[in-house]
């Protein structure tokens, strides 16, 4: 951002960043906040579940919207916090909420330096917010649901391979989804209880999907697992089936070996949510 000094910037990741790390909860968001506040930037965030907004998955990610202070869009941030957030900010405008919210929390940086930052600053982030001039305002906002399409609504019938039935390790699926209470030895040597609770074994067909990993298909506790109508079988998903989870095109990425497939598509976007930001992005653009 020093080098290219964008007008504006766009960021996504896991929500989980907002809670990291586990010992300091929020630090490392607030280090991020903090750099932008360094280099002159007011920023939204929200944590957006593609389900919520009609898509057949169910993918919480964490987007970060920031825009340098001395643009004509910075003008919005002159406004109250709340009111961005819920009726005028760049997820507002495209991703909607309701007028009433759960939970507010308000912080500002006491201090520029970022060692200082990263070795004192904690706080709790909800799923929205604010950053402007060092102060953070945080709210838990209530979307407005849309109708969202389902697992079955993305099922691909044509090119099921041998490969994807399940004929055998039945019930090793079968455990792997089950609910466990395993005891562990730590690397120091002290014994402790890992636990974990259940997976449905046979995903439903009338909801969204379950977020899916980049080991989506593999024998693993994550893979989705779907009885199969038409051929009378458990199977796992087909790469199609992983593209229309994200919203891409079929086959856009038939070049690449199967497992590659599985793996690109764990790891992408949704496209329907960016290419609303794209839009959106698009208008602010043309205003400056």
């Amino acid at each position: 951002m020093k080098a290219k000094n964008p007008a504006f910037v766009l960021l996504e990741n896991v929500d989980r960043l907002l809670k990291s790390p586990s010992k300091k909860r929020g630090r490392d968001f607030g280090i991020m906040l903090a750099c932008f506040n360094e280099l002159d930037y007011n920023v939204e965030w929200r944590v957006i579940n593609a389900a919520e907004y009609g898509h057949p998955q169910r993918r919480r990610r964490v987007f970060i919207f920031a825009s340098k202070k001395n643009l004509k869009f910075s003008k919005l941030y002159l406004k109250e916090s709340k009111e961005i957030l819920l009726k005028d900010g760049f997820f507002a405008k495209i991703f909607k909420v309701r007028s009433d919210f759960k939970y507010q929390s308000d912080y500002h940086f006491m201090s520029n330096d970022l060692v200082e930052i990263s070795n004192n600053f904690s706080a709790t982030f909800y799923n929205s917010g604010t950053m402007i001039n060092g102060l953070i305002n945080s709210f838990e906002l209530i979307p407005i649901k849309s109708k969202s399409r389902t697992l079955g609504d993305i099922f691909d019938h044509e090119s099921i391979k041998d490969n994807y039935i399940i004929k055998a390790n039945l019930e090793a699926w079968k455990y792997l989804k089950g609910g466990k209470k395993i005891e562990r030895t730590s690397k120091e040597g002290f014994k402790y209880i890992y636990s974990e609770g259940p997976i449905a074994f046979r995903d439903p067909l009338d909801k969204p999907s379950r977020t899916m990993l980049t080991s989506e298909s593999s024998l693993n506790r994550s893979s989705h697992i779907i009885f199969d109508e038409k051929i009378k079988s458990y199977r796992t998903l087909t790469p199609i089936e992983a593209e229309r989870l994200n919203g891409f095109p079929d086959n856009w990425t038939e070049s690449l070996s199967d497992r590659r497939r599985f793996f690109m598509m764990g790891n992408a976007l949704v496209v329907g949510l960016v290419s609303k930001m794209s839009s959106e992005l698009r208008k602010i653009i043309e205003k400056e």
